[in-house]
């Protein structure tokens, strides 16, 4: 039998509509499954689900003696729906479990200690904050433990050098690394680059300049009329696809 204690009442009302009248009286959904079981719809006290989880130290993988019209099973939640501004509970699946069979969880991964390789000017990378599990469901860890204080720069600890309890296997891949110190990086500032656009032709204290090489258009003396080069009607067409080119990628 589990520590932690719930009951609900057995509902046979469904669908949208009924669990709105549901949530208006303070209860929620729920739905009770598993291996040798039907489905069963229940409602329940989502303060008192709440309060369980956050005050067993195991939060999602807290097991659960669920009672229902007399019935009690041992269950997990495998599902948990909350609402996306107040996060408050709006629907829970739970999964009765079998104590003499192992099953797969996620468990969180707590870190302790400070990366000597911080000191120096490193920075702790932590890619992955839980990690999967195979055990029975009465020997699921609150969370795994890794101490970091001895990673240099350069360093990693990763999945394979995890320190399970006994009775745990790990399932994510033993390769991964769990947590690093990284060199920052550097930044590098963008040096300004003049363009020189072909066709253009460029103007300094009001005196015209020859054109760029490669401009097919003519510019006359001072008291004639320049002439639009025709090689810079067609430059802008090759930069406005350009800039089109990078938009797409």
């Amino acid at each position: 039998m589990a520590e932690h204690v719930l009951s609900a009442d057995d509902r046979s009302a469904t669908g949208k509509g009924a669990n709105r009248k549901l949530r208006v009286l303070g209860r929620i959904p729920a739905v009770i499954y598993g291996k040798g079981r039907e489905a069963q719809s229940v409602a329940l006290d989502p303060t008192a689900l709440e309060k369980l989880l956050h005050t067993s130290g195991a939060g999602l993988n807290t097991l659960i003696d669920l009672s229902v019209a007399g019935r009690t099973d041992t269950v997990l939640v495998k599902e948990l729906q909350r609402h996306p501004v107040d996060g408050g509970y709006l629907h829970v699946d739970f999964f009765k479990v079998d104590l003499t069979r192992k099953i797969t969880v996620s468990v969180p991964i707590r870190f302790i200690g400070k990366a000597r390789g911080v000191e120096f000017g490193g920075i702790l990378d932590h890619p992955l904050r839980e990690i999967e599990v195979e055990c029975l469901p009465g020997a699921i860890p609150e969370h795994i433990e890794v101490d970091v204080s001895a990673l240099e720069i350069g360093q990693a600890i990763h999945v394979s050098e995890l320190r399970l309890p006994e009775g745990v296997e790990v399932m994510t891949d033993a390769a991964l690394p769990v947590a690093s110190v990284v060199v920052p990086a550097a930044e590098v500032e963008a040096t300004p680059t003049e363009t020189v656009v072909e066709g253009e032709v460029a103007v300094v204290e009001g005196e015209a300049e020859a054109p760029a090489e490669g401009a097919k258009g003519k510019v006359e003396g001072p008291k004639g009329k320049a002439e639009a080069p025709k090689g810079k009607a067609e430059a802008p067409k090759g930069r406005a696809e350009g800039a089109k080119g990078k938009a797409d990628e």
